[in-house]
């Protein structure tokens, strides 16, 4: 993640500085101040003219970083680049505001954007989940710096929604050990989605998986156990048939 942040920072700085170099040899540009240029941008941004908007947002992050828009300006690159989906650069100019500008109201924004954009990114939970992590990290520090934000409901959902796919991964691992008849390390992951992710829509499923892996390595006692556990927290489960069947030892 790092490493993509400093790839970026390399990126963004080149871009930078062309557009410095163009602005400063334009004396119409020049003669313009920073409210003006800021105007100009959100004309462009508003026409969907993302391209053309960061050009201005930048003159004033470069020429006016001191003025009473510098802030807009610099939430705005993040907002364009978000609106591209190019989410790792708009991620990028959102951690600019941030740490330049901490007292800027445009923070808690700031902060729900850069989880969002981590959001974006991350992809089917069959695939790496480093972004669905750092996502789940960043709204949960919107929720613990913002906790009055009216995002916050939002902000939770999504953590849900995640915490639903990194569990989804464990346990489909779980079925594909289950399939090889790798017993042992199918209880593991089971067990990690009850650990880890126990108010997913994978833990009630993982209960009746671990039952049946425990069953299959001779392992009754626990088997009766997990089953207690799982019709104590469950008491209206659709699965109580499979799993008398499972203890019976007739499936």
């Amino acid at each position: 993640m790092k490493l993509f942040y400093s790839i970026i920072k390399v990126i963004l700085t080149i871009t930078t500085l062309t557009l410095f170099i163009s602005c400063s040899s334009s004396k119409v540009e020049k003669s313009l101040t920073a409210e003006e240029h800021f105007d100009l941008g959100m004309n462009e941004f508003n026409d969907a003219n993302y391209l053309e908007a960061i050009n201005e947002f930048t003159v004033i992050t470069l020429q006016f970083p001191g003025s009473a828009v510098s802030d807009d300006a610099q939430f705005y690159l993040g907002e364009c680049r978000f609106m591209r989906e190019e989410y790792l650069l708009a991620s990028y100019e959102y951690e600019v505001l941030k740490k330049n500008m901490p007292a800027s109201p445009l923070v808690p924004q700031a902060q729900y954007k850069i989880a969002l954009c981590n959001y974006q990114l991350s992809p089917k939970y069959s695939l790496d989940q480093s972004f669905a992590l750092k996502a789940i990290d960043e709204f949960q520090a919107f929720i613990e710096y913002f906790p009055a934000d009216t995002l916050v409901t939002n902000a939770e959902t999504k953590i849900y929604e995640l915490r639903d796919r990194l569990a989804e991964k464990e346990y489909q691992t779980a079925v594909l050990y289950m399939k090889m008849d790798s017993f042992k390390a199918a209880t593991i992951y089971f067990d990690n989605v009850l650990e880890n992710f126990h108010d997913s829509q994978y833990a009630e499923k993982s209960y009746v998986g671990k039952i049946e892996a425990l069953m299959k390595r001779k392992k009754r006692e626990e088997a009766f156990i997990e089953a207690e556990k799982l019709f104590s927290r469950y008491p209206n489960t659709t699965y109580r048939g499979k799993i008398d069947s499972l203890l019976k030892g007739s499936l």
